[in-house]
């Protein structure tokens, strides 16, 4: 009888590679390639993926300012946040960000993307978006 000595093996968290994957978002849809990043951010591309681990790449998407929103979101959705104090409420409209701070709508699409837990910061500091196509990171993609 012979004995059989294949075993699955798990990965250890200093065995995870991380690699770099450069999204153009000129004309994509916000709601389509914010879960794509998440995938990405989360490793669940990865075919050894585990839940309990970090796994994930990092993520640079160039042309934030070109992104497109379906419907009529870009007159009329919204962005509040509110400090706790009276008259602290803040609005920022949508069509005001994609002109001066899109990186921040795509971050924000990405972040309630993302699962609620104890890596949810480590991945989001693995997103680079600039909202044109220059960024510091030519070197770090395979060719």
């Amino acid at each position: 009888m012979k004995k059989i000595t294949q075993q699955t093996k798990s990965i250890k968290e200093k065995e995870i590679k991380r690699n770099w994957h450069l999204i153009d978002a000129k004309g994509k849809v916000l709601g389509r390639i914010a879960p794509v990043i998440s995938k990405i951010l989360q490793g669940k591309n990865k075919i050894n993926y585990v839940s309990y681990l970090d796994m994930g790449d990092y993520v640079v998407v160039i042309n934030a300012k070109n992104i497109i929103l379906t419907g009529k979101k870009r007159q009329s959705k919204i962005y509040t946040s509110y400090s706790g104090y009276p008259g602290g409420l803040k609005i920022k409209k949508v069509n005001d960000l994609i002109d001066n701070n899109p990186e921040y709508i795509l971050k924000k699409a990405v972040s309630g993307m993302l699962p609620k837990n104890k890596f949810r910061d480590k991945r989001l500091k693995r997103l680079f978006v600039y909202k044109d196509n220059i960024h510091p990171f030519k070197d770090k993609f395979i060719k």
